[in-house]
């Protein structure tokens, strides 16, 4: 009677008051989803590269442009009847090079008749190929060779730089008269990585022949790696950040005064 008393009033989150440390449980476990998900991503890209692809660095000037002497390549593992007109393939022929691979471009296979030059280009079963991967200003060939027929089963190669490269040319009177065997080939290169010069762009001046090879996985294999980093990055910042914001919102917060009756 007549007395006082206070009251306080209980905190509006009800409960204690206080935010986990790591942000909801519900994100807790997305977070921890999401760096699961992007381990499997990342790794499942790299072990896809290593089964598919080879890395090769090439010695020389043969391929330039298209590849520089001393860049490094990925070579996408392919059987030697897979290779089609316009491919830059990895190949071993000790007729060639002993105990060495060597990185050339294929432009004619078994069946076909390839000679030069018709205008200053090269000429595959009769038809002039425009070759844009060749250095600016350049001829097809330095020399003009003999009509050649491609015995079946074998391939016909050039280098990109034809006034420096030992390719098929040089080899003309040997008994295969240039030609490889397809099962010579060991990958085709599919990009340049380092430096980066990305993926090879595609011969389209054998399209009138045939249809060209398709890419190799390579560009998915990269949005899988990259996906797979940001899925893990993003996860594990997950916790430090909700820890952040729950302690910037519990210093903002104020208590409310004990009221008094």
């Amino acid at each position: 009677m007549g007395g006082e008393s206070t009251t306080r009033t209980a905190p509006r989150s009800g409960g204690t008051g206080t935010a986990q440390p790591g942000g909801s449980r519900l994100g807790q476990r997305l977070s921890s989803v999401a760096v699961a998900l992007g381990l499997v991503l990342f790794l499942g890209g790299f072990a896809w590269a290593a089964v598919t692809y080879r890395p090769y660095t090439v010695p020389t000037s043969s391929m330039t442009p298209t590849i520089d002497a001393g860049d490094r390549v990925l070579a996408q593992k392919v059987d030697g009847g897979q290779v089609k007109r316009g491919d830059v393939v990895v190949f071993t022929d000790k007729s060639w090079v002993t105990g060495a691979k060597v990185v050339k471009r294929v432009v004619a296979v078994g069946g076909d008749t390839v000679s030069c030059c018709t205008n200053g280009k090269l000429t595959v079963n009769g038809k002039q190929i425009d070759e844009p991967y060749l250095p600016k200003g350049s001829l097809a060939e330095i020399q003009n060779f003999p009509t050649v027929t491609v015995p079946e089963g074998r391939l016909f190669l050039l280098g990109d730089e034809r006034q420096g490269s030992l390719d098929s040319t040089a080899h003309l009177t040997d008994a295969a008269k240039g030609t490889v065997s397809r099962d010579a080939v060991n990958a085709r290169v599919d990009a340049v990585v380092w430096p980066w010069k990305g993926s090879l762009k595609r011969p389209t001046g054998f399209e009138a022949l045939g249809t060209l090879s398709q890419p190799g996985p390579l560009s998915t294999i990269e949005l899988l790696i990259a996906a797979g980093a940001v899925l893990v990055l993003a996860g594990g910042a997950y916790g430090p950040i909700a820890s952040r914001v729950g302690r910037s919102r519990a210093r903002s917060a104020r208590p409310e005064a004990a009221g008094v009756r």
